[in-house]
């Protein structure tokens, strides 16, 4: 299954394709979007609408993963990614791609086996799962790879009764 994870934002958005088939996850593109500072932020989002368009074009993704907000310190900038993140989320609707939301807290626990671990023991695994060379920069980018994994973890378990299981979609060597 070709899953496309987004790390929303408005100044960057990262995003990774993966390929994953069970346990197994390959790497296929990851990078980000950039709006310019100081634009409006009806031209950044129009930006976002018509990179995120491109994406959806040119990877087609099976389907989609988000990771939700969290809000710690700064509420002003929480609000301008949460209209970053609706723009994302209505591309993949109109494109007809499946989307499924993730908390930071479940990306965590797929990828390093704690909901709780740091940042870095998240960028590690991602990079040992997908059989870097390096973590994945920048950090925006590895981020929407970790939230991909989960999706692609999450999708393919046998646990999962939100959908009907098909075997036919999985390699089962």
């Amino acid at each position: 299954m070709r899953i496309l994870g987004i790390d929303p934002g408005v100044a960057t958005i990262g995003f990774g394709l993966v390929e994953s088939n069970r346990a197994a996850v390959r790497l296929l593109q990851y990078g980000v979007i950039t709006t310019p500072a100081g634009l409006p932020l009806s031209t950044r989002l129009r930006q976002i609408s018509e990179d995120m368009t491109s994406l959806l074009e040119q990877f087609k993704p099976e389907e989609m993963a988000v990771e939700e907000l969290f809000f710690s310190k700064n509420i002003t900038t929480g609000i301008a990614v949460a209209h970053g993140r609706g723009v994302i989320l209505l591309e993949a609707e109109r494109a007809g791609v499946p989307t499924y939301e993730y908390t930071p807290m479940q990306v965590k626990q797929a990828v390093a086996g704690y909901g709780g671990a740091e940042k870095k023991q998240v960028m590690l695994m991602t990079q040992r799962l997908l059989k870097m060379k390096a973590v994945p920069r920048p950090d925006d980018a590895a981020d929407a790879l970790a939230v991909a994994i989960c999706h692609g973890r999450s999708a393919t378990s046998l646990l999962n009764m939100e959908r009907k299981f098909d075997p036919s979609r999985y390699d089962t060597r």
